[in-house]
């Protein structure tokens, strides 16, 4: 998990996909730039949407919000932090509770431990 220098909430590593990159190359692009971790992702864990979360930039573009959370398994790299991350560590099921997490990841990270046969989604 990444401790997040916008808001000092603990978090799942992720962004958005750029354009030319498959899913998984913004996966992998993404954790590595936030953890210095390299991973392979092993499938998705579910899609999540909310209608209310809407975000208007200062460019003018208007947009709702959505994201793929994906399983992976790690494959190489060390912990480091990054802008977007102040802290980077392994952190086992029990400590979740002990960490600030918005609701929303935390949702994600209970999908993933549930090990679903489908993918959720919103």
């Amino acid at each position: 998990m990444i401790r997040r220098t916008d808001n000092n909430l603990h978090a799942l590593p992720g962004g958005k996909h750029e354009l030319g990159e498959t899913m998984s190359d913004a996966v992998r692009r993404e954790t590595m730039e936030e953890t210095g971790i390299e991973v392979e992702p092993t499938g998705v864990i579910g899609i999540y949407s909310n209608p209310s979360h809407v975000m208007a930039y200062d460019n003018g573009e208007v947009r709702q919000e959505f994201s793929i959370c994906f399983r992976t398994r790690p494959t190489g790299g060390s912990p480091r932090t990054s802008d977007e991350s102040s802290e980077v560590r392994w952190v086992e099921r029990d400590q979740l509770d002990e960490l600030n997490i918005h609701p929303s990841i935390r949702l994600r990270i209970d999908h993933g431990f549930a090990d679903r046969a489908e993918p959720y989604y919103t």
